[in-house]
């Protein structure tokens, strides 16, 4: 059954199901599949608390003050302000919260007795068979980008076509190509990429091709979706101090050229950026690629689950790998809070450089031990933090800053949680300490003054 279907049938928006999911910190694979398909024992969970879900409905469409909340909730109004103002900042002028916020959600973060929602999942999905880790923000908002594709009555009933082009923008190992895969997989596309050699001319089997043979073919085929990657850069700004190659410049008009037929020929174009400030904004205006989507690096809590997914990977338990994470409860993912949280603004490659060199030192640490019962302790773990951080350059770290620049452009509104967890994080590198005076030497030379 689809989560449109279910909502309908218990009388409750799409939309509001997916707030709760996030409200309640529910695995998005115990309660839907990618695709949209509810689960079994989320179903179960639904049909039997309907008059909850459809509460919880009524309250979040509603413009709530402290005191509502407070006498819906029962909790205290300093503990209610608190928890609103470190996840929710934007507040109505006329003291009034944005409607997407749920007194119920603030309930159960500040402690509320909500078992009967998890009762319903008496097991938590194991990382080996999730579709993906945490990012269930940045999965509702794909998929409502993604609507017009999965309901046809977007476009019939509200006029909302399809988009032509989107662009997933981030630092660079964020997992951009990921979440263009993914949605391929939602929409139910064929995933394509445009390789390097495809722009500009070319020979194949000795006859000559070009980009725009090849995209007047892709267009000819049946549902695709044609990635391009260093997106920002193919389509860099015209300026007179850019040096953008002929190949790029052709590229660009070729796609001017012909992006108005995407959406009839089936095809939707995924640019990956790793910042949208330099593309030429002819090609971001209406009905081109007017669709921007940040892809952020992981948060603290994602950062340990991946730490975790990427340790245990096609282990199995018999493995002497698992045994000796099982032998420090490393199996679970509390272990790798302390040292995820040391990780700041890493991306996803940055992790899994940290797992790999973890994995070396502890398969070198075994061979001279033999023991299987050997410590990961805290020393083994800094080292392959040292080896994995090599990558936590000033580049980086200023390609972070234009990032945020660029989502606080964009979609300030979409994600002011990461938002405000990742200047947090990054902030960490901008403390510098104002050196010391030399003690004496220093002193000395001013005395003679």
């Amino acid at each position: 059954m689809k989560l449109t279907e279910l909502a309908k049938e218990l009388h409750i928006s799409p939309e509001s199901i997916k707030f709760f999911i996030q409200d309640f910190d529910l695995d998005l694979s115990d309660c839907i599949s990618t695709t949209f398909e509810v689960k079994k024992d989320f179903e179960k969970f639904a049909r039997e608390n309907a008059d909850f879900l459809r509460d919880y409905e009524k309250d979040l469409d509603k413009n709530k003050s402290v005191d509502h909340i407070a006498e819906t909730i029962n909790q205290p109004k300093e503990k209610i302000e608190k928890a609103i103002k470190d996840s929710h900042p934007n507040i109505f002028e006329n003291g009034f919260f944005r409607s997407s916020i749920s007194s119920y959600g603030i309930d159960q973060k500040l402690g509320g007795n909500y078992q009967f929602v998890y009762d319903y999942f008496g097991y938590k999905t194991s990382l080996q068979k999730r579709d993906f880790i945490g990012y269930r923000d940045l999965f509702f908002y794909i998929s409502t980008v993604l609507e017009p594709f999965l309901n046809e009555k977007q476009i019939k009933d509200w006029g909302i076509h399809k988009p032509a082009g989107i662009i997933l923008y981030g630092p660079p190992g964020s997992g951009k190509i990921f979440w263009a895969n993914k949605i391929a997989e939602i929409i139910n596309y064929n995933f394509k990429e445009v390789k390097k050699n495809y722009l500009g001319t070319s020979y194949v089997d000795g006859n000559k091709t070009d980009f725009n043979d090849f995209l007047v073919k892709t267009m000819n085929a049946d549902k695709v979706l044609l990635f391009m990657d260093d997106f920002d850069e193919v389509m860099m700004e015209k300026k007179a101090d850019n040096n953008i190659e002929s190949c790029n410049l052709e590229a660009q008009e070729i796609i001017l050229h012909y992006i108005s037929k995407f959406e009839k020929e089936d095809l939707l174009m995924v640019g990956s950026a790793k910042s949208v400030s330099e593309i030429d904004k002819e090609m971001m205006a209406p009905g081109r690629f007017d669709v921007l989507v940040p892809v952020f690096p992981p948060n603290a809590a994602e950062r340990s689950e991946i730490i975790l997914y990427m340790m245990t990977k096609g282990l199995e338990e018999d493995s002497l790998l698992y045994k000796i994470l099982k032998n420090n409860k490393a199996d679970k993912i509390p272990f790798w809070n302390d040292i995820a949280s040391k990780m700041k603004v890493f991306s996803n490659t940055m992790l899994i450089d940290f797992t790999q060199s973890l994995k070396k030192r502890i398969k070198n640490l075994y061979q001279k031990t033999k023991d299987e019962k050997l410590v990961i302790d805290q020393k083994i773990l800094n080292s392959a933090l040292r080896d994995a951080g090599s990558k936590l350059t000033e580049e980086y770290l200023g390609q972070i800053a234009r990032f945020l620049a660029d989502v606080l452009t964009n979609n300030p509104e979409d994600f002011q949680q990461r938002i405000k967890a990742l200047k947090t994080e990054l902030e960490t590198y901008r403390i510098v300490e104002e050196p010391r005076r030399e003690i004496g030497f220093q002193h000395n030379e001013e005395d003679k003054g």
